[in-house]
């Protein structure tokens, strides 16, 4: 993923050589919009934890709330600075962010990598962690529903700290923001990113200037870098510590996101995002709160609003405002690349991706995701009400997710790095440790609303399961009514059946090469003609973002050298949005007998299915009707695949599942 992909190629016409001036400048000037880019799509999640965070841990209403005290206080933001460095800083920027899938990132890309690795013996090990990875990133859409509910609800709450009386204004003004938010999202994350960027910019220097002003307040705080508070704390406490951990969850959440939306940025600029702008000024900004705790425990509620000054706090409210729609971006983003790698996987059915960036291929746009989020979050709004609520619920799906991903990366280290099994023992084992510590803690929440993102991961993970099944029963009742495309191919060319020859390009789309296209076999069995030039196309896609031109098309004269059809398979990596009049126009006259395609007076016929549930066994009865329900979302094909309207015919059959 390199900076020049992001801000386009220069002409090489006019481009200045490489050590010039202003070759270094341009470069400059791309790392620093990356790195600003960063800031407002990856790091929102993350960057505005500080909200609310710090009194959710000190909640008098929690289940099981932390007394304040000198010592709580130490040990609880020491435990943060270090579960802050750990999982963000070490794990993910560190470690996970390096086992990409050709740029790009996230529990998908881990999923992606171990099909592509579990062979011979490990093959079933690599079976058991792809679908312990599908359920992973349905714990990641389950967070995308309740991030923005919780961001946006604890910012506009501030307005509690300005004028109690409204209250009342709380509800009404988080949704108009929400709704405002998921109708921008068809800008792209380019257009989000510019806009974005430079807000977040602000806000992290806000973080850090209000950090600072706490601390000097009450410079003792510093001394909670130790990890001594942190070690006192989780055992010499450990019946409030435990439980504690549930909250600290929340300083954390979007660290996922920043590994799910590396395809949109780069390794390099997210890392230095964090490394050099976002973790110190929360770092500041957590011991600036726990500074003003310790100076009066009346400061609980608001501590964060509480370090501006009076004359500060409503600018404060309306950039905290703003840097929470902008934090709902780093899941929305997040999830837009999960439920597209999912779909190209074959866990989803084939969705509409709209791809915002003509330089980036990770910046995406999936509407029917889109809409669902916003649907999802609005109920979660009205339902919760309040983000003390919402905060119950939220850390269960992040830290299942942290877990997952970090089981995932453990065995890609192993299989693909070849890593030393008393490495993996030693860092992955304690690593696993205070992972699964966090979920065991977050747990004890489940009575309270952490329910709510399993039930909505279990029910993401049921959906795309039960889709990955029934697709194999399709394709495989598919195979058997298409037959072998080779022995078709051999009647025709002996005139079984006859059929009248018309002028021009037919391309059949079709699933590979062995089986016959059913749109092929009616137009020869019903309507008894053929073009002059026959192409079965089958588009494949590939466990990679992006498939170069120059690989795109594999053609197969299917045992006839002289004869007009042939098989053309069409590669698209899993970001790509399949373009197939654009691919067919790279087949050269040599690969097509001798002929030039033209493409631009071409027939594109498609074979649709029409689902029953049937009696065979293949499925629960319930999990039939789930599949056959799911399908109903599946994209136009001729749109999925930039097929022209005016010349492309569709033709239907049944199938029973």
């Amino acid at each position: 993923m390199t900076a020049q992909s992001t801000a386009g190629v220069a002409d090489p016409g006019t481009a200045p050589p490489r050590n010039d001036p202003r070759s270094t400048s341009a470069a400059g000037a791309t790392r620093l919009a990356l790195f600003v880019g960063a800031l407002g799509i990856v790091y929102g999640d993350i960057g505005t934890s500080p909200i609310y965070a710090l009194q959710t841990i000190f909640n008098p209403a929690d289940p099981h709330p932390v007394p304040v005290s000198t010592e709580n206080v130490y040990g609880i933001i020491s435990l943060i600075f270090w579960s802050l460095m750990i999982i963000v800083t070490i794990f993910y920027v560190g470690f996970a962010m390096r086992a990409d899938n050709d740029g790009e990132g996230g529990i998908m890309a881990l999923i992606t990598l171990i099909r592509r690795h579990s062979q011979g013996r490990g093959r079933k090990a690599g079976l058991f962690l792809a679908g312990l990875g599908i359920f992973g990133a349905a714990l990641f859409l389950g967070d995308s529903m309740i991030t923005p509910a919780i961001s946006v609800l604890s910012a506009v709450e501030g307005v509690k700290t300005v004028n109690p009386d409204l209250e009342t204004f709380i509800i009404p003004a988080t949704a108009v923001i929400i709704v405002l938010l998921f109708a921008f999202q068809r800008k792209g994350t380019a257009v989000i990113g510019r806009w974005f960027g430079p807000i977040m910019a602000v806000w992290f220097t806000a973080l850090a200037v209000l950090g600072l002003g706490g601390i000097a307040r009450n410079p003792e705080i510093l001394r909670a870098l130790s990890p001594v508070h942190a070690v006192d704390f989780l055992f010499g406490h450990f019946h409030i510590a435990f439980f504690a951990l549930a909250a600290v969850i929340l300083t954390f959440t979007g660290a996922e996101a920043l590994y799910a939306d590396m395809g949109h940025f780069g390794r390099r600029p997210i890392s230095r995002a964090w490394l050099f702008m976002v973790f110190p000024a929360l770092l500041l900004n957590y011991m600036g709160q726990g500074a003003l705790i310790l100076e009066d425990t009346g400061n609980i509620a608001g501590s964060f609003f509480l370090l501006a000054p009076e004359w500060g706090r409503i600018p404060l409210l309306l950039l905290a405002a703003t840097a929470t729609v902008i934090a709902s971006q780093a899941v929305i983003s997040g999830a837009f690349s999960v439920a597209a790698q999912a779909s190209e996987l074959g866990y989803l059915p084939r969705l509409r991706v709209a791809h915002t960036s003509e330089h980036h291929y990770g910046q995406i746009y999936v509407p029917w995701i889109n809409w669902l989020l916003m649907v999802s979050v609005l109920t979660l709004v009205f339902a919760f009400r309040t983000s003390e609520s919402l905060a119950f619920a939220y850390g269960m799906a992040v830290i299942g997710t942290i877990v997952i991903v970090t089981i995932l990366f453990l065995y890609i280290a192993r299989s693909r790095w070849k890593i030393p099994k008393w490495a993996i023992a030693a860092g992955g084992g304690l690593l696993l440790a205070i992972n699964v510590t966090f979920l065991a803690a977050s747990s004890t929440k489940i009575v309270h609303g952490a329910w709510l993102p399993l039930l909505i991961g279990v029910t993401a993970f049921t959906v795309m399961i039960t889709w990955q099944r029934g697709r194999q029963v399709v394709s495989a009742e598919r195979e058997r009514r298409e037959g072998p495309l080779r022995a078709f191919v051999d009647k025709m060319r002996r005139g079984e059946p006859k059929a009248a020859q018309v002028p021009g390009t037919g391309v059949y789309l079709g699933r590979g090469k062995d089986t016959a296209p059913l749109a092929l076999r009616a137009a020869l069995e019903l309507n008894h003609a053929r073009y002059a030039q026959t192409i079965v196309l089958a588009v494949q896609t590939e466990p990679v973002p992006r498939v170069p031109d120059a690989e795109r098309i594999v053609v197969d004269d299917l045992g006839h050298c002289q004869d007009p059809v042939i098989h053309v398979t069409a590669r698209f990596g899993y970001a790509e949005t399949p373009d197939v009049p654009r691919a067919l126009r790279l087949v050269s006259p040599e690969q097509a007998e001798g002929r030039r395609l033209r493409v631009d007076q071409a027939v594109y016929f498609l074979s649709t299915i029409q689902l029953r549930a049937g009696t065979a066994p293949t499925m629960a009865t319930w999990r039939k009707h789930l599949f056959i329900a799911t399908s109903h979302i599946t994209s136009d094909a001729a749109e999925h695949f930039q097929l022209p309207r005016d010349r492309t015919i569709i033709v239907g059959s049944h199938i029973e599942v």
